[in-house]
């Protein structure tokens, strides 16, 4: 599914993974988030992901023209989740809507790990 944008000269198209890109690029900006988590559903392992696999941390839905975004996070070691979490959905809320003019319904934030950082 994409994204549509309407105006005077026609309608624009975005793609879900460009969507999901953004995203997870904003989401690693937000002080407190070390990365993006895969799960391996099979094993129930969550491994931190490399920059360039941003997407697979992130699961983008579009309803009604409306972002709904779940991101699976780890989290940095003696941070506050729930503050690390509302800097995220702030800023990817502002980000995306930004960019797209889509207005975002939902961020979910699934915290699936804390790495201490050196």
């Amino acid at each position: 599914m994409k994204g549509i944008i309407k105006n005077a000269n026609g309608e624009l198209h975005i793609d879900q993974d460009v969507i999901a890109k953004y995203a997870g690029a904003s989401a690693c900006e937000c002080f407190g988030i070390v990365g993006m988590a895969a799960i391996n559903m099979k094993d129930g392992i969550v491994k931190l992901l490399k920059r360039e696999s941003l997407t697979h941390g992130v699961n983008v839905s579009i309803e009604n023209n409306e972002l709904v975004i779940d991101f699976h996070v780890i989290v940095a070691y003696g941070v506050s989740i729930s503050s690390v979490s509302a800097n995220l959905v702030s800023n990817v809320r502002y980000k995306l809507e930004s960019l797209t003019g889509m207005k975002v319904k939902k961020i979910n934030v699934l915290v699936e790990g804390i790495r201490v950082i050196d």
